[in-house]
């Protein structure tokens, strides 16, 4: 049971593996693009290509999708960047449902823990099998796998190696899972280990520069490529211009006070912030497509900007 890139490569493991996939559960054909055409999930377009029969219901619940899922007669469901599931469809197997979650358990349990770990700056991460219970991401743990954040690591590249680091993780806890081997242990209750990883909304991504240099370089990075980091460009003429920001580096100017800019108008734009100052490199203005600092900074006027406040 999945739905978005993250959860092929799982699927795509258990296939190479030799597991025997009776059926895949995704979310519906959805319009998208320009022309709002019916797009297929990248876990259905993958499972069409290797001839596994797919059902999408709009509704776990719905009586005729249960009836198929239950004629499937899957031993065991696994489920990978998918939705909330209500009992009546994880507990159906005989040999339980269990999960692949982007954390080490008890540690981010929600819907972003990729982006709430490069947010908080944590130098390390990992991916957690479960089984899955009535509370959400609170299940006893099967495997875990940790792996580090690197200083210029965004969500996107922790994401792409996660989900790798994943696949191998779900084949493990299947085959050990089949052979017997496996024994789950409840999750830690220790406060000091608890966080929270809660969905993403457009607010949370605008950056606060009054904040220090390290906490924005960080939340800038832990929402890029998605849902991205934004502020306000301020014109002198009064007029502000949305801006996704995708990266920055840090930078020694400690002349800028808070939001002010700084630039040769040729291979540099800098911001201040409470302490130092950041570099952006890469940028998205609204209505343009992304590009490069450099790039930015041929076609625009960076002279007719006042301040990001």
């Amino acid at each position: 049971m999945g739905t978005p890139d993250f959860a092929v490569e799982s699927l795509k493991a258990l296939v190479e593996n030799n597991k025997n996939v009776v059926g895949v559960i995704t979310a519906p054909d959805r319009p998208a693009g320009r022309g709002q055409k019916l797009k297929q999930s990248p876990v259905k377009e993958y499972a069409t290509s290797v001839n596994i029969p797919v059902l999408q219901p709009e509704k776990l619940k719905n009586e005729d999708f249960l009836a198929k899922l239950k004629a499937l007669k899957a031993d065991l469901q696994i489920i990978v960047a998918f939705r909330m599931l209500p009992e009546v469809v994880w507990n159906m197997p005989r040999l339980g449902s269990f999960n692949l979650h982007g954390s080490l358990l008890p540690r981010y349990r929600g819907a972003a823990p990729i982006n709430w770990a490069v947010i908080n700056g944590d130098k390390e991460t990992g991916v957690t099998t479960f089984f899955l219970k009535h509370e959400i991401d609170t299940g006893n743990i099967i495997y875990q796998e940790k792996m580090p954040i690197n200083d210029n690591d965004t969500a996107g590249s922790v994401h792409d190696k996660m989900m790798m680091l994943g696949a191998d993780l779900v084949v493990k806890t299947v085959r050990d899972i089949e052979e017997g081997k496996v024994e789950a242990l409840p999750q830690s209750n220790d406060e000091n280990i608890l966080k929270h990883a809660p969905k993403i909304f457009k607010e949370d991504c605008r950056v606060d520069w009054s904040k220090d240099s390290d906490s924005i370089r960080n939340h800038i990075r832990g929402l890029s490529p998605y849902p991205t980091a934004w502020t306000e460009f301020k014109m002198k003429n009064g007029k502000k211009i949305s801006t996704k920001i995708f990266f920055a580096k840090a930078d020694d100017n400690t002349s800028l006070s808070p939001g002010a800019i700084a630039s040769d108008n040729k291979t540099y734009l800098t911001i201040g912030t409470v302490n130092g100052a950041l570099s952006i490199t890469q940028l998205q203005l609204a209505g343009k497509k992304r590009m490069t600092i450099e790039e930015l900074l041929r076609g625009f006027d960076v002279e007719q900007l006042e301040s990001v406040f």
